[in-house]
């Protein structure tokens, strides 16, 4: 009997500070109007002193767990995608774990920027499929705001912080967890989106660079290209998706690749207006504003897709 991921619970969690557009452009050359048409951005949240990437997923976590019925100690796996851990190592997942109070369970991180939920989400599935792990948590959080270039308004107004996390169990049978996932990476584009930084290099963190206009010519390319690759490895037409849960980089992109895939808007779930790109967060932390808010309901086909740097791809779809 085939053995399948199911999401049991989800959950996110946000910074407490709000930041408009407004209010950015009280210090950075820009307007909430110049924003608004390029991006589709208007808030942000921005971590505040004692906010962390590891405190901003152990609370996402807390609420998956606790919209799943599911206790801590249940968890026999962490995988937590991140590219701004609290500490070059240990990982931040065992932060997690270790304010869980779980003592004992597998727990890693996974770095493929805004793709590493994806990553992450797979890994996870892989191991319940195989009999390695039962039940999984499953988390993208992020603190970009700590890498960013507060002087570069080209990219310090497109990101935020935050967290989501999902619940995996194992289920045989039935129709319900995860179908199929495609992944794949880039290399050669390096130079197009990356941190001038990191320890064996400069010795430093580093900030955020970017070259939009590339970027998002190879993010509506590959989105389309692999959510096609990976509704045809489920057998599934795209008329028969009932949501798109969407990296949510820039709402150009999400209209463009949905278009692509000739869905409607209504089907494609979008809250980077009010939450920005949080890299590694954004699908979880938009999967659980939509399942939340009642749009993502038992027995939804969604698919999941993200681009980021490196560049990393990939989508995912799966019953709800």
């Amino acid at each position: 009997m085939t053995t399948r991921s199911v999401i049991l619970g989800t959950g996110s969690a946000l910074p407490r500070r709000c930041v408009s557009n407004a209010e950015l452009a009280e210090t950075i050359d820009t307007t909430d109007a110049w924003i608004v048409e390029r991006t589709g951005i208007r808030f942000r949240y921005i971590a505040g002193e004692g906010e962390t990437t590891a405190t901003l997923a152990t609370d996402a976590a807390r609420r998956a767990l606790a919209a799943a019925g599911i206790a801590a100690d249940a968890i026999d796996l962490i995988v937590l995608a991140t590219a701004t851990p609290d500490q070059t190592f240990p990982a931040t997942a065992t932060k997690v774990q270790a304010a869980l109070g779980i003592d004992d369970c597998v727990a890693f991180d996974v770095q493929a920027v805004c793709s590493g939920f994806l990553y992450a989400l797979s890994v996870a599935d892989s191991m319940i499929r195989t009999g390695a792990a039962r039940t999984a948590l499953v988390i993208g959080a992020e603190t970009f705001s700590r890498i960013l270039d507060w002087e570069d308004r080209g990219t310090c107004v497109l990101f935020g912080d935050g967290a989501g996390a999902v619940v995996l169990g194992a289920e045989q049978g039935g129709d319900r967890g995860i179908l199929a996932t495609r992944l794949h990476a880039d290399g050669r584009h390096n130079e197009l989106l990356y941190v001038d930084g990191g320890p064996s290099t400069t010795e430093t963190v580093g900030k955020v660079r970017m070259k939009g206009r590339e970027v998002f010519r190879h993010a509506v390319v590959n989105l389309a290209s692999v959510m096609n690759e990976v509704l045809e490895e489920a057998g599934i037409s795209p008329d028969a998706i009932d949501w798109l849960v969407p990296h949510q980089a820039n709402a150009r992109i999400l209209d463009a690749t949905a278009r692509k895939l000739g869905l409607p808007p209504e089907k494609v779930v979008m809250t980077v207006d009010r939450h920005a790109n949080t890299s590694a967060a954004s699908v979880p932390l938009a999967l659980d504003t939509a399942v939340t808010d009642g749009r993502i309901r038992r027995g939804d086909l969604v698919v999941l897709e993200a681009m980021g740097g490196g560049f990393t791809w990939g989508a995912s779809v799966l019953r709800y």
